[in-house]
């Protein structure tokens, strides 16, 4: 089965090039590419005309909440697969923070079942860091590892008990496993709706300092430093913790981290009227903030852009902005919003699938993420000019929590190709 795409402008991560060109599958794999006509090749079985439009490698989206086992009705694999491929996202790595937590082999055996079979798209486990997320007992890494897990994380629990954390980082490092943290300060954090400020105080919202963030970083980094863990922060958001993630890495620490894109797009601003879509966590930053962890992924301290995708019903939202729950959708609202940067001038396509595509694949050391000869044909098409106003009842996930909601966007998914096959074609 071979599949040619022309007319095509690739994106390419790898390179770092945008240009026309051309793009062979054959058996699920990416057999050859160039940029003139494609002459002396075999006849493939099917033809696609790109008639312009981007090709790119499909985006791998670190920290995708699927709410299977115990909230189903929020999100299951085969809406959040659903979402995925409508949002060109090709592999998802999903996050252990369900109910009950994904902390035992026999947990992450059914995720792998129900993900094998509802999604189209790939799906990748992460693992609990410790029992139940609770901070107090390392689960069993070498187990998990053998089940499945990609890596290991407690999501927003933050470990608080230091000696535990060395402990499991100290592990994970005796098994090259990768720990993924969210660095915050708990006692700072706890309870906090908004980001401290003026804007905050004004409406009475509870707040967290952004000095919490810098705080549980440098804690981290310590343990790096003492333990010599792989380790992936998942949320940078604050200009504050950025010199702090460059100190790390010039001295040669293995650490990675990441962004939300709606920590890239909105700010603080936008939580007002007590809007409770716009409440995430962390909550959003101020304005120099976020251009701040724009330049940082621009330059290459910040590497991944995720969607930090996380349902939630409309009893959970439909609260006081204090009261409601945090998180948003995101799997199929990715990609537009990341045009947002695009078309702003803050950064260009190749510089957007390094941070959503390939460095998100390097970290998880999957073959996808690159349009390289031999990497899986795991793909998106898109036209990032196309206008449209976002309808959060239009969108695949159960749970349409959306801060995007009737917000004019740029940017289009044609058509998502998981393995050379088609999971996704815009009528």
């Amino acid at each position: 089965m071979t599949t040619l795409f022309t007319n095509a402008r690739l994106i390419d991560p790898e390179t770092g090039s945008d240009a026309r060109g051309w793009l062979l599958v054959r058996d699920g794999h990416i057999a050859a590419r160039g940029e003139d006509s494609p002459q002396g090749l075999e006849e493939p079985t099917e033809t696609i005309d790109c008639k312009g439009k981007c090709l790119a490698p499909g985006i791998v989206d670190i920290g995708v909440k699927v709410c299977e086992p115990g909230e189903r009705h929020k999100e299951s694999y085969k809406t959040a697969g659903l979402a995925a491929a409508a949002g060109g996202v090709t592999t998802i790595v999903t996050r252990p923070d369900t109910t009950p937590a994904i902390d035992t082999p026999e947990a992450l055996e059914f995720v792998e079942r129900r993900a094998n079979e509802a999604a189209p798209v790939n799906v990748r486990p992460m693992a609990a860091l410790t029992k139940g997320r609770a901070g107090r007992e390392m689960t069993e890494f070498g187990f998990l590892m053998d089940a499945g897990a990609v890596a290991f994380t407690d999501c927003d629990h933050v470990v608080p008990n230091t000696k535990v954390l060395s402990r499991a980082m100290t592990y994970a490092r005796s098994l090259g496993a990768l720990v993924i943290a969210h660095p915050q300060e708990p006692g700072l954090s706890a309870g906090a709706a908004a980001t401290s400020g003026k804007f905050a105080a004004l409406r009475g919202l509870p707040t967290v300092t952004p000095m919490a963030e810098r705080m549980g970083l440098d804690r981290d980094i310590a343990l790096i430093e003492m333990t010599g863990v792989k380790y992936h922060a998942d949320q940078i958001t604050t200009a504050r913790a950025l010199p702090a993630l460059e100190r790390a890495k010039q001295n040669g620490f293995d650490i990675t981290a990441g962004t939300s894109i709606h920590h890239l797009t909105l700010n603080e601003l936008d939580v007002a009227d007590y809007r409770t879509f716009f409440k995430i966590k962390p909550p959003l930053r101020s304005e120099d903030d976020r251009l701040a962890i724009i330049d940082a992924v621009k330059t290459g301290l910040i590497d991944i852009i995720s969607s930090m995708h996380t349902p939630q019903d409309e009893e959970s939202k439909r609260l006081p902005f204090e009261e409601a729950a945090s998180g948003a959708v995101a799997l199929e609202t990715l990609l537009p919003a990341a045009m947002r940067l695009y078309h702003a001038g803050h950064l260009t396509l190749p510089d957007l699938w390094r941070a959503m595509a390939l460095n998100p694949a390097k970290r998880l050391a999957l073959p996808c993420g690159r349009l390289s000869t031999g990497a899986p044909a795991d793909l998106v098409l898109f036209d990032p000019d196309a206008p449209f106003i976002l309808d959060r009842f239009t969108l695949q996930s159960k749970s349409k929590n959306t801060p995007f909601d009737g917000q004019r966007m740029q940017g289009k998914v044609l058509a998502t190709y998981v393995g050379g096959a088609p999971v996704y074609r815009r009528d």
